[in-house]
């Protein structure tokens, strides 16, 4: 039976340990270096304490070591990917081939840095050995289903949480504006800041707006159309939020996998356990920039966030009135001291908190903006994330246990959910019980206990009652079976697809651009035994960007503003988005529909 797995982002331990109790089927977490979120690194120990955790629900552990690697420091990161390894990793999402020139005994994924966007790439991977591919964000249904038929690589899709703008892997934008780069693990993400957009006479167009800042993902409702597609992972963002987020996020994508295979019975979650949360999860109350489907269905307009780059939150109501320092809002809403709200004024996202709100009647901290029609978000919900904060949900494991009773001993066997089995005995003189009935009662009573364990025991079945057992030596069994079930749950065999690479493989060109970034001997090795005959100067060594494509995207700032060339555009000539000193032409790939930014910095 095929698997399908709820993949989420680990800052750190105690985030992994998060995911792992909400639900998540698999973690993706950082290494100390050479991750594409050089600020959430983790130390080999942490990640050896996530895993021992995961591990005892059959839940994965994928480290990241997807940044560009040079000569100097290959020897680094294989040493860190071989002690990853030791701490018990199930996965190592790469970017840079070199890696799997290494030998490497684990699983390797071709990290969304690698761009895959077409069935050729995708079907190379997996010859080359890759047993995932994880595909750029940008791609619509009808995309990842041929990826998916083209490849015997498992496929996992980006659902919920952030989008770069271009292609990852392929955006040079930090890179040509800083020392920062994000195929380095320290994006500055200048796509998030303010721009103008101006003509070839320097006219602007449009001036200060986050012309490349595109609203958050949210596939929450497509799940069954990926799994359909044949989608293996569903994969979350967000290696940087706080653990509330990763509370909620996790356990609402839980929820609606959950839904969506329960009409699939061909399709079963890959790890076990139940999760249960104490509260009503609402991604719309964590961190968001609002929700999009992208391009899921074609490319469109409607998915940048022109005004800001910030948390906007759930959309609350428009102002109906405004009452001295007050306002009251169209319709009735749940708003209450401690809450964070923002709007828009003069362009601008402005936020402040709700001091009071009583029977309709808000009194913000400030009022100065708030005006008649102004319409209200709450980015930032008190009570739902005192909620967050204080939830215990547990993950358990379901069991049924067996006591065999005789003259002559007693044992009692535990079996879980996956048939991972225990037992614990004592050979003892018993005497018969004087109520069989309540000895069997009391017996039951006592197998199923399962104290502060991962274990939630079910039926208990009893034979040989008519002798009765010590209630403090059933203790005893109980506490050593379950000792025991958690350690042969640790042993429980899980399939690691770890992969040769086949030198018959063809890349899909026979030149690997300057984009595409070879910036070592190994990876230089990799590419020329697969076919590749030409390799340009990778990007992120040049010494200037100038002239150079930084961005390439399925998104377009023309098709966004209704100026769209293969329409009718009223706005013709070039274009420019220009911040400071830094200037870049937009370049339109009206075939391939895409656009593109050529660096002109002054």
């Amino acid at each position: 039976m095929k698997t399908v797995e709820l993949l989420a982002p680990a800052k750190d331990c105690a985030s992994a340990m998060a995911a792992v109790d909400y639900g998540a089927d698999a973690v993706y977490i950082g290494g100390a270096r050479f991750g594409a979120r050089r600020a959430a690194g983790n130390s080999v120990e942490e990640i050896a304490r996530a895993a021992e955790y995961a591990h005892r629900f059959g839940v994965r552990v994928h480290a990241t070591l997807n940044t560009l690697l040079w000569d100097s420091e290959l020897a680094d990161a294989e040493r860190q990917a071989r002690e990853l390894i030791a701490a018990g990793v199930d996965a190592l999402i790469v970017q840079d081939m070199a890696l799997r020139r290494m030998n490497l005994p684990v699983e390797l994924h071709a990290s969304t840095q690698v761009s895959v966007r077409t069935p050729a790439m995708a079907r190379f991977l997996g010859e080359a050995g890759f047993a995932r591919v994880i595909l750029e964000r940008a791609l619509s249904l009808e995309e990842i289903r041929a990826v998916c038929a083209a490849t015997e690589a498992e496929v996992e899709c980006f659902v919920h949480g952030a989008i770069c703008v271009g292609y990852s892997g392929r955006c040079f934008l930090s890179r040509s504006l800083s020392e920062r780069s994000g195929n380095r693990g320290a994006c500055s993400q200048p796509c998030r800041l303010p721009w103008d957009l101006t003509d070839g006479a320097g006219r602007a167009v449009l001036k200060s707006k986050h012309l490349l800042s595109v609203r958050d993902l949210d596939l929450s409702e497509r799940l069954g159309d990926l799994l359909d597609a044949g989608v293996a992972s569903f994969k979350i963002e967000g290696r940087l939020k706080d653990t509330n987020y990763i509370r909620n996020v996790v356990a609402a994508y839980r929820r609606a996998v959950d839904e969506a295979l329960a009409v699939r019975p061909a399709l079963r979650r890959s790890s076990a356990g139940v999760s249960v949360p104490d509260f009503e999860p609402d991604p719309s109350k964590s961190f968001t920039r609002g929700e999009s489907q992208y391009f899921f269905d074609g490319k469109r307009r409607g998915v940048a966030s022109f005004d800001t780059p910030k948390a906007v939150g759930e959309r609350i109501g428009r102002v109906a009135r405004v009452e001295g320092r007050a306002f009251r809002l169209e319709k009735p809403a749940d708003l209450a001291p401690g809450d964070g709200i923002c709007f828009v004024s003069d362009g601008e996202l402005v936020g402040t908190n709700v001091n009071a709100a009583d029977a309709g009647r808000i009194v913000p901290n400030r009022l100065e903006g708030i005006g008649l029609g102004t319409e209200i978000f709450r980015n930032y919900d008190h009570r739902f994330n005192k909620l967050l904060a204080a939830s215990r949900t547990r993950r358990t494991i379901r069991v049924t246990a067996h006591i065999e009773v005789s003259a002559d001993g007693v044992r009692l066997t535990y079996v879980d959910c996956e048939g991972a089995r225990a037992e614990a005995s004592r050979s003892v003189a018993l005497d018969l019980a004087r109520d069989p009935a309540a000895n069997a009662a009391s017996l039951r009573t006592q197998a199923a206990k399962s104290g502060d364990t991962i274990f939630v025991v079910g039926e208990v079945r009893v034979d040989g009652a008519e002798r009765f057992v010590p209630a403090s030596l059933m203790a005893e069994l109980r506490r050593e079976g379950l000792e025991r079930l958690l350690a042969a749950r640790m042993q429980l065999s899980r399939p690691h697809r770890i992969l040769p690479e086949n030198p018959a493989a063809r890349y899909p060109s026979e030149t690997v651009a300057a984009e595409e970034n070879v910036t070592n001997r190994l990876a230089e090795a990799f590419y020329r035994d697969h076919g590749v005959k030409r390799i340009e100067p990778p990007l992120e060594l040049a010494p200037s960007c100038a002239g150079a494509r930084v961005m390439r995207s399925a998104y377009c700032i023309r098709r966004e503003i209704g100026e769209c060339l293969r329409e009718h555009p009223r706005l013709r000539g070039e274009l420019y988005i220009e911040r400071g000193a830094h200037r870049y032409r937009l370049e339109f790939d009206c075939q391939q529909c895409e656009m593109n930014l050529i660096c002109e910095n002054k």
